[in-house]
């Protein structure tokens, strides 16, 4: 395999249109042909989190109090509380007009009673429900079941946590303090979350133009994101997904991993401090870090371009690719097992740029060896336990 020693600008691979490139200072990086994978996490596939409860655990709890609104079908809930909230639609065959708004207040018995400050009220001219209160004791919690097509505008104070599950709207705005917010199977045109110190989590299918900022330590983990665009931000967390289907996605991390399971369409990466997983990706990728890592398998060729500054990158094709590859640096090295064809080399300025295409039968016979400064890559061919031949890695 290829790869470029540190000093001079960045290193850049194409594959059909892949582009990898390692920044000025020490890294490595290579690119590997293999099977299609699995999605895993951090060296291991595991499950995503469990889902964290809504509702306070502990002893059983009360109803305090239930309000039965009428309202108007196409509304909005608009709900700021710093306790629980959980947002479920009717039940379609006892309210087959979708007319009602059920609201009930919970809290463990022996629990907390003291429901002053708390609103519940419906506004005709707005259609809008609310539900607002700034005091009501954290340890309660709201149950709102609401038409399946009906906007939302929530905000939960404090460690409150906010549960959305199985709404279909134009709008859905969600805020959150320290608590966690649950989106599953969500359809909305807009959707936009943000959390300043919880947690948010995605299961199911969520469908619509997305966009989700967490600061802090938040992270995001997500089982399945489909729209048009999506737009995710964290600063020192992590941000997990399995599967994304979009036409456009930005995704960055000031400092926490960008790790992804199946991504389709085209997606931009961008992490400072953090690595970068991709385990399959089918369309336009670009992904960029500063001191992290980057490894990613390419499933089906588009435009693909990689760079780390400090970071390491590791590029794996599926062994039935054809590839163009263009590959830049201070230093480049050829294993003498490659087999590629047209394979030219300029230097420039105080660096080598080297391009080569690999066609059927030699899809199997890339190997890249790799040297730096301050590390060496060493790539090999290796045998799966299925007898067949791919193309593996191994660093020090």
């Amino acid at each position: 395999m290829f790869a470029p020693r540190s000093g001079w600008g960045f290193g850049c691979l194409w594959l059909n249109q892949l582009r990898v490139g390692a920044g000025g200072a020490p890294g490595r990086w290579a690119c590997l042909a293999g099977p299609a994978r699995r999605y895993r996490s951090c060296g291991g596939e595991r499950p995503l989190e469990s889902e964290p409860a809504v509702s306070p655990p502990g002893l059983a709890r009360q109803t305090l109090k239930e309000w039965a609104l009428l309202v108007s079908p196409f509304g909005r809930l608009r709900a700021q509380l710093p306790c629980h909230l959980a947002v479920r639609p009717l039940d379609p065959l006892t309210y087959p007009d979708g007319d009602r708004v059920l609201v009930a207040v919970r809290a463990a018995e022996g629990g907390a009673r003291d429901l002053a400050g708390l609103q519940v009220k419906y506004d005709e001219v707005l259609k809008e429900v609310a539900i607002v209160s700034d005091t009501i004791d954290p340890q309660v919690s709201v149950e709102v079941n609401a038409p399946l097509k009906f906007d939302l505008n929530i905000k939960s104070l404090g460690s409150g946590c906010v549960k959305v599950q199985n709404i279909e709207c134009d709008n859905c705005k969600i805020e959150t303090e320290q608590g966690t917010g649950i989106l599953q199977s969500v359809k909305s045109q807009k959707l936009h979350v943000q959390t300043k110190g919880g947690k948010v989590i995605c299961l199911g299918s969520v469908y619509g133009n997305i966009d989700i900022h967490a600061s802090d330590k938040s992270t995001v983990t997500i089982d399945k994101l489909q729209g048009s665009t999506v737009n995710i931000s964290t600063e020192h967390g992590l941000l997990e997904a399995k599967y994304l289907y979009t036409e456009s996605s930005f995704l960055s991390s000031a400092a926490g991993d960008i790790t992804l399971g199946s991504v389709h369409g085209n997606i931009t990466l961008q992490s400072k401090m953090g690595n970068i997983t991709v385990d399959s990706s089918s369309g336009c990728l670009k992904a960029s870090t500063h001191l992290g890592a980057i490894d990613v398998y390419v499933s089906q060729l588009g435009k693909v371009e990689l760079k780390s500054h400090e970071g390491s990158i590791l590029v794996k094709v599926a062994s039935s690719l054809q590839a163009h590859l263009q590959l830049s640096g201070k230093e480049v090295d050829v294993n003498s097992e490659v087999h590629v064809q047209e394979m030219t080399e300029v230097h420039k300025d105080d660096g080598v740029i080297i391009t080569a295409c690999r066609r059927e039968p030699d899809l199997q016979g890339l190997v890249k060896n790799s040297h730096f400064e301050h590390s060496t890559g060493y790539f090999t061919p290796q045998v799966t336990s299925s007898g067949k031949k791919n193309e593996a890695g191994r660093s020090n």
